[in-house]
């Protein structure tokens, strides 16, 4: 992109590494529709016959942006900083899809040097090789895979109506449980209701809770915001994190944050809702990205015009969700 000439992509064995599916870079839709209703061959001749129009931005669009923003401000304080975020576009599209892809990317002037494209295959094989810290896909089933790889990934879905974002800060919110921490809490309250969740957390606030599948994602970030503070830009800093949890802040909320304080981590707001929906709160916040491993919720921000991503782990997704994740496969793609 020429936005960009002259500079080097990150060294890989120091980046943050974030792993993207050609649908949710841009949308797709169109060419999945003949796909479907022709076949593999007349959707690669027509990507062939129309290679030189770009696609329209698709929901993570707007957060490689903000990852680019980031990586601006970074090399102008550390000219020979190689901890960058680095995007990785993954998709099992045929080579000869390529074309349109790189042209659609010029066109965006997005800075992505790196492709995997697999033909046909799962791409997941190789999102370690890529040193992957996030995986992003539209298809539920990569999700999965890449999830019992040990890798954090999320299905992202397209609100109808995407509000406005930031351009200059990147802003992730994270869900607690089964996000962030391990799904131990959950399990109590699915086995044994509300009141023992609350009796369980009490008895148990300095005893931190295990990981979740997006803690080393927040690592990450938490890595970067540091480089910004030290440079006395605390408050002015071009990432911002939050926890939106439906726990609630005197009962609950205790470990929550000292199991982040356990983890050396820092998170820049918090928000306890007790239950109520999130989706108002994640309007107010526009972040570029939300997580929850709970549908429902999911829902609620893509209805609040937010691109949110399900994280399909743990006793929720054992529990009341197996229907709406099939629902989810149906509609997925091979992209």
């Amino acid at each position: 992109a020429q936005a960009f000439k002259g500079l080097t992509g990150p060294n890989p064995e120091n980046a943050i590494t974030i792993a993207l599916s050609a649908r949710v870079l841009f949308n797709m839709e169109k060419e999945q529709q003949i796909y479907e209703q022709r076949g593999m061959e007349e959707y690669i001749r027509y990507q062939v016959e129309h290679e030189t129009e770009p696609f329209s931005p698709g929901p993570a669009f707007s957060f490689v942006k903000a990852l680019e923003a980031v990586n601006t401000q970074l090399r102008e304080l550390y000219p020979n900083n190689e901890e960058l975020f680095d995007v990785v576009l993954m998709t099992n599209n045929h080579a000869n899809v390529g074309l349109r892809l790189i042209n659609t990317i010029n066109h965006h002037q997005l800075f992505i040097e790196r492709f995997c494209m697999t033909g046909g295959n799962s791409p997941i094989g190789y999102l370690k090789a890529y040193h992957t810290n996030l995986y992003l896909s539209a298809d539920p089933g990569k999700v999965l895979e890449a999830l019992e790889e040990g890798i954090a990934a999320a299905t992202m879905f397209t609100p109808e109506k995407m509000k406005e974002v930031s351009e200059t800060q990147l802003r992730v919110a994270f869900d607690g449980d089964a996000v962030l921490f391990s799904d131990e809490s959950e399990q109590i309250f699915k086995a044994h209701g509300l009141d023992k969740f609350f009796e369980h957390e009490k008895a148990h606030e300095n005893k931190p809770l295990d990981h979740g599948p997006l803690k080393g994602f927040l690592e990450a970030l938490g890595q970067l915001q540091k480089k910004f503070y030290s440079k006395g830009q605390r408050m002015d800093c071009p990432i911002r994190t939050y926890l939106v949890t439906a726990r609630s802040a005197a009962s609950s909320g205790t470990r929550a944050l000292k199991t982040l304080r356990s983890w050396g981590l820092e998170i820049d707001e918090a928000l306890f809702l007790a239950g109520a929906p999130k989706g108002p709160m994640l309007e107010k916040i526009r972040p570029h990205i939300f997580f929850d491993d709970q549908m429902f919720h999911v829902t609620g921000a893509a209805e609040a015009g937010m691109v949110a991503c399900h994280v399909p782990y743990g006793i929720a997704q054992r529990v009341g969700q197996k229907k709406q994740l099939k629902d989810i496969e149906v509609n997925s793609t091979v992209y």
